[in-house]
């Protein structure tokens, strides 16, 4: 790994300009010719009014014009914020004025923004300038995570933090200069991010196919970072990347069932514990029938205190950004407090669950209170619950138990809650509220509910959809 002192595409440009750092679709696109289109795509953004700390939404589906405004508005200095297409409207015109967002580039098209966010064009007559110098310690990227007040929080890495979880990462995994790895998560997700910088910092090559099926995508990749839901679906294609050597399995459960397969069919399966706040993994090992997920990558620490999982590193946010400013994160120590649960364990680390409510569905977080807030508002709903129930293949799902109107169905309020609910966040099945748990002013143990709810489903009493 080098030591970075430039930015990265610069770097690897002056030192192996004729290399290959990209893979698009077929079409290979030297660490030259990269360089040359994001100072050119730079000055564009630059024209248009993008200096250092001006906060940037990124918003669009992975694909090259998305990494190179991604690459290009860091180049400016922008306080980068990418985002998820999905988000509700409602929720994007409350967000973006909290976060400080004035500017927006989306190449597959804007959603619906506020009126205050000015979009950014691909282009313009901008003359090239030199770019702003390489600061490692300078604000880069605001994350999104799941809060549980109603907002995500947006979590703030530096370059160097994004660095520091790449080349912990490549410490455990063999990823050299001649491999590729598949852009194959979101640059919303800290995950997507994360194979972008251990790209960065490995001089490597980066695979970027968009809208292909994954097997076809993955044609000629070495390396490839999935969610369980993702390398299920794999293994069960006849046709199977047969030069897929490496795989790095984040965003939920990982079953050892899963795991088996895989390396069974040639592939070696890697697993980690992540979070967007240590700018993706803190732990990880090769895949084995231990359900732990290892012990602390390079550079990060861990802690257990009554069972709550604390970390420390290099990668560690700034802080979140809010009201303008960076809020602090951490403890007098330095410490994180990263509400999971979890025990040592066979000489690893083991996570058990979520001190809190968060779960996730397909690698994505779902904040059942989020869900709720919207579904309670329909006519017909009186008192609503967001439970997650255990899914081979994503994880965990979610479905809503309400009390209320029983002849409301599952496709109706899918219907009503269209536009305010993400896909991820959509009920898989709706469950009238049973009288035993109604108990009389007393508070409803969301737990009982959720036993209740998966009792139901694994006898197959689907109500309500």
């Amino acid at each position: 790994m080098a030591q970075l002192t430039d930015w990265p595409w610069r770097y690897w440009a002056q030192h192996r300009p004729q290399a290959t750092a990209l893979l698009v679709g077929q079409q290979a696109v030297s660490w030259h010719a990269l360089q040359q289109q994001v100072v050119q795509l730079a000055a564009a953004f630059r024209q248009q009014g993008v200096s250092p700390g001006i906060g940037v939404a990124l918003c669009g589906k992975n694909s090259y014009p998305l990494l190179l405004a991604y690459l290009a508005l860091l180049q400016c200095g922008a306080r980068l914020l990418p985002l998820n297409p999905a988000l509700p409207p409602a929720l994007l015109a409350t967000l973006l004025p909290a976060l400080n967002i004035s500017l927006a580039y989306c190449p597959d098209g804007a959603p619906s923004l506020p009126d205050s966010i000015r979009p950014l064009a691909p282009r313009s007559t901008a003359v090239s300038s030199p770019p702003l110098a390489w600061a490692a310690d300078r604000l880069a990227t605001l994350t999104l995570t799941s809060g549980s007040n109603g907002l995500p929080k947006a979590a703030v890495h530096s370059y160097q933090g994004h660095l520091a979880s790449a080349q912990g990462v490549l410490r455990l995994m063999n990823f050299r200069a001649q491999d590729s790895w598949l852009l194959s998560l979101p640059l919303f997700h800290v995950s997507g991010q994360g194979i972008v910088w251990r790209w960065l910092a490995a001089g490597a090559r980066l695979v970027v196919r968009d809208r292909l099926p994954l097997a076809d995508a993955l044609a000629g990749c070495s390396h490839a970072s999935l969610v369980p839901t993702q390398l299920w679906r794999l293994l069960a294609e006849p046709r199977r990347a047969p030069g897929l050597t490496d795989v790095l399995l984040g965003g939920a459960m990982i079953p050892v069932e899963l795991t088996e397969r895989a390396e069974a069919a040639g592939i070696r399966c890697w697993c980690g514990y992540g979070l967007t706040e240590l700018a993706s993994t803190v732990c990880g090992k090769r895949a084995d029938a231990l359900p732990g997920v290892g012990l602390p990558l390079h550079g990060r620490e861990i802690r257990l205190v009554d069972q709550e999982v604390w970390v420390r590193g290099a990668s560690l946010a700034l802080g979140y950004w809010r009201d303008g400013a960076l809020q602090p994160i951490v403890d007098s120590q330095g410490w994180f407090h990263t509400r999971d649960r979890g025990v040592m364990a066979d000489g690893e680390l083991r996570i058990l669950g979520r001190l809190d409510n968060l779960f996730f569905s397909g690698g994505e977080g779902v904040q059942p209170e989020d869900v709720e807030r919207v579904l309670a508002a329909h006519p017909k709903i009186e008192q609503v619950f967001v439970v997650p129930v255990d899914d081979a293949e994503f994880g965990q799902r979610p479905v809503a138990v309400f009390d209320g109107d029983a002849a409301l169905s599952l496709p109706a309020l899918l219907a009503w809650a269209q536009d305010k609910l993400a896909n991820f966040q959509r009920p898989v099945a709706l469950l009238p509220l049973p009288a035993q748990l109604k108990t009389g002013g007393i508070k409803i143990a969301r737990r009982q509910v959720q036993a209740w709810a998966e009792g139901v489903l694994q006898s197959g009493q689907r109500c309500g959809g």
